[in-house]
């Protein structure tokens, strides 16, 4: 905890000092965070977005697992000018911390499948795994990419605040260039390129005299990059970091707080 903690006091002030500015272009470390990230995660609006996508019902030969080069049959409408098919199951549901509304679900990535015929059942060629492909497994069109090289840094045009409730990645804590799932998309007014300041709140502590609680002020410790946007969630990577970041610290326009 210390040594990591260490680590971003003495990286900060180089980390802020190359954050990009508003029209900037990202560059390539960035970027290449950004396309490793969306390999292998994405999130639905609804349940059943995943529920009501073709799924896999065996390997060939009746196996029950899959692996790369081995083919599988699925179930369900697949769109043979669409070759390349990604290969999910249900992972988190993301509520908010707030409202309690159901905002979407993590489809956690178990591969990749090349379409190789249509029919009753459907034939695929597994072409990548993070982990052997199970029946019941589904089957999801790739998504629209996005075009990192023409993503510039922009100010939102309205104050937008919201939480960060996830690392998809599965650690405690954030760092920079870490990606984190955050509880407004576009309906609230995101849009792929915003910065945003991470503010985190001030610790509950007691007047050493009175013994009165008081409450510390709220902190600004690190920005976000918005990269990916969804109807009522977002993915942001961080930029920069003063201290160690966690779900359910806060975010805002950045421009607020400068």
């Amino acid at each position: 905890m210390r040594k990591s903690l260490l680590v971003l006091l003495l990286w900060a002030p180089f980390a802020m000092a190359l954050l990009p500015s508003p029209g900037q272009r990202l560059d390539q470390p960035t970027q290449q965070a950004i396309q490793r990230f969306l390999l292998h995660n994405r999130v639905l609006d609804s349940l059943q977005d995943l529920d009501n996508a073709p799924y896999i019902v065996a390997a060939d030969a009746g196996r029950v697992l899959g692996a790369p080069g081995e083919q599988v049959h699925a179930r369900g409408v697949l769109d043979p000018s669409q070759p390349l098919h990604g290969i999910f199951r249900r992972g988190k549901v993301y509520i908010d911390p707030q409202t309690h509304e159901l905002l979407g679900i993590n489809a956690d990535d178990i591969g990749t499948a090349r379409f190789v015929t249509a029919g009753d059942l459907s034939t695929l060629t597994v072409q990548r795994v993070t982990q052997e492909v199970r029946p019941g497994d589904r089957l999801l069109r790739a998504q629209t990419p996005v075009d990192l090289t023409r993503l510039e840094v922009s100010e939102p045009a309205n104050f937008i605040e919201g939480t960060i409730i996830d690392i998809p990645r599965g650690v405690t804590q954030i760092g920079v260039l870490d990606a984190v799932t955050l509880n407004k998309g576009r309906r609230d007014g995101l849009i792929e390129g915003q910065r945003l300041a991470v503010i985190k709140t001030g610790a509950s502590v007691r007047d050493p005299l009175t013994g009165a609680p008081l409450k510390l002020p709220d902190e600004r410790a690190g920005t976000l990059l918005v990269f990916r946007t969804y109807e009522k969630l977002s993915y942001g990577l961080v930029l920069s970091a003063s201290r160690p970041l966690a779900v359910m610290d806060r975010f805002e326009t950045a421009h607020q707080t400068q």
